[in-house]
């Protein structure tokens, strides 16, 4: 027996949409649903602003996985021709858990079970009407960190995102170095 975990008394979501030309279409139907949506707060979207923008997905993607990374989004709906190249990209930013789901359990499993993030969607994999219910049963959901799951997400990914943080200091730190070491130089060869 699964059970479904809808919240109305959570609070609203900050929401962000991406993708690229061939998911614009449902992005713009979703981005008006989510605004008339009262359990989401604001929608920020990262583009493309138009269906012949050919701006590569990943540039998006990032940029509203970005978005939750820096605490300026709860969460994004990324959309491309499968779902699957934004949640790669997504992906890539630390801490972020980008999923593509295309059916109504997997849906839930992505946020009960694994607190995703952000959810990716194909539009050439699943009709508009079907997109729609999916984001909107997507934004009732909240994931419970008590739950058999928040322990395992944790364990995972709180790690993850550790060492993902630790790597990156280091090369901001290395950087910072390299430019000492440069201006150092430049100040002993301008005697």
């Amino acid at each position: 027996m699964v059970v479904k975990t809808i919240t109305p008394t959570a609070a609203p979501l900050r929401i962000v949409l991406g993708g690229d030309e061939a998911g614009f279409a449902y992005k713009a139907a979703i981005f008006q649903d989510l605004e008339d949506d009262p359990r989401v707060s604001f929608v920020t979207d990262v583009g493309p602003c138009s269906a012949s923008d050919t701006t590569a997905y990943a540039h998006y993607a990032v940029a509203a996985a970005r978005k939750i990374a820096a605490g300026d989004a709860d969460r994004a709906i990324l959309i491309c021709g499968t779902g699957l190249g934004v949640a790669i990209a997504a992906n890539k930013v630390p801490g972020i858990r980008a999923v593509t789901a295309h059916d109504s359990f997997s849906v839930e499993r992505a946020v009960l079970s694994n607190n995703a993030q952000v959810l990716c969607l194909g539009q050439r994999v699943i009709g508009v009407e079907l997109a729609r219910r999916l984001v909107r049963e997507w934004v009732g959901y909240r994931f419970d960190g008590r739950s058999k799951s928040g322990e395992k997400v944790e364990e995972s990914f709180g790690r993850m995102k550790k060492e993902a943080l630790q790597k990156e200091k280091l090369l901001v730190e290395e950087k910072e170095n390299s430019a000492a070491q440069a201006a150092y130089h430049i100040h002993l060869t301008s005697y």
